[in-house]
């Protein structure tokens, strides 16, 4: 008998979401696997959401785009209740505008999330994985946290998202609901808007422009390639245990500066194209992750060799230029 599985994903138009959907129905369509998986998207289309994201996956039968908001508890209670499984994307997520404005952070990253634990529950949903991130430990000096580590955020969006896991897992210890969280390192590849530092430095030096360097270029982050990113959280949703939460770290930990000495190189250009800027409000120095636990327990590991997800990805924008020119942060704006 064959089996169908349901998973609502929601912000599945975002850079990370939408490269978990094409993942997930990249296998062929026959009809006639024993186990079959059917993905609706729930995407708002604000600035992070890109419907062309998703252009290889619309004529899958497999495959639905609902366009609406994720603290829209009518429509959201409908879709919940159609599905069998969550896998939770959707939120606000650019540091720089939630030090400007908080409230739309708060909304869609913890109320959405309310909203979609409360269908969750009503209709016994089998199972609901929380995205998040690394920042929500704050800056690390020394060391990584481990799982145990409680959140310490510096910036309101790191405060919404430590506060939308906690609201997750506490839906887990009070109701039983099977929550699973996951929280990553900074990501990077194909699709990802030019807002974010990679591929807003690709976008400007493919174009002759020029790219901003905050501050003196300490920070330190850990770089994860989204396709590890998207087998991380396949390895938490199949195989994980409800109220765990699982880190999944890329292990390329690089200052600003040295990302700044490669991105350039690779887009053949030089550091005359580098502006000095001052630092950001709240800057943290430094993220990490200690991910012991998902390679012990689940067999994770990152398979993805930085210099050649970097180049891969550098290829991308090069190609795909249709993608990437109409966006809002693209090269020169």
């Amino acid at each position: 008998m064959n089996t169908v599985t349901r998973i609502l994903v929601t912000g599945g138009a975002g850079f990370i979401g939408s490269h978990y959907v094409r993942t997930l129905l990249a296998a062929p369509c026959t009809g006639t696997e024993a186990a079959r998986t059917e993905v609706t998207v729930l995407d708002r289309l604000t600035c992070a959401g890109n419907p062309a994201s998703l252009d290889p996956v619309l004529a899958d039968p497999r495959f639905a785009f609902v366009r609406g908001d994720v603290c829209d508890a009518e429509l959201v209670g409908k879709l919940v209740s159609e599905h069998d499984e969550v896998v939770h994307f959707a939120a606000e997520s650019h540091v720089d505008r939630s030090i400007a404005g908080a409230d739309a952070f708060v909304r869609t990253n913890v109320l959405g999330t309310q909203t979609l634990l409360d269908a969750a529950l009503r209709n016994r949903l089998r199972r609901f994985v929380q995205i998040s991130t690394d920042e929500v430990y704050g800056s690390v000096d020394a060391g990584a946290p481990t799982e145990d580590e409680p959140p310490r955020p510096d910036s309101p969006f790191a405060a919404t998202k430590a506060a939308a896991d906690l609201l997750a897992l506490s839906y887990h210890r009070t109701h039983g609901l099977d929550v699973r969280v996951t929280r990553c390192s900074s990501g990077y590849g194909p699709y990802q808007s030019p807002e974010k530092v990679v591929p807003l430095f690709v976008t400007r030096l493919l174009t002759g422009g020029r790219v901003p360097l905050y501050g003196d270029g300490s920070q330190i982050r850990d770089w994860l390639h989204v396709d590890d990113h998207v087998a991380g959280i396949e390895r938490v949703r199949t195989q994980g245990r409800p109220g765990e939460i699982h880190h999944i770290g890329g292990g390329t930990e690089l200052s600003n500066r040295r990302l700044t000495d490669f991105l350039p190189a690779a887009c053949g250009a030089d550091w005359s194209r580098v502006d000095h800027v001052a630092d950001r409000e709240g800057h943290d120095r430094r993220y990490a992750l200690d991910d012991s636990k998902i390679r012990a327990e689940l067999g994770y590991r990152p398979r993805t060799d930085f210099a050649t997800g970097l180049a891969a990805t550098i290829a991308w924008y090069r190609d795909n230029r249709s993608w990437w020119e109409p966006l809002p942060g693209r090269a020169g704006r």
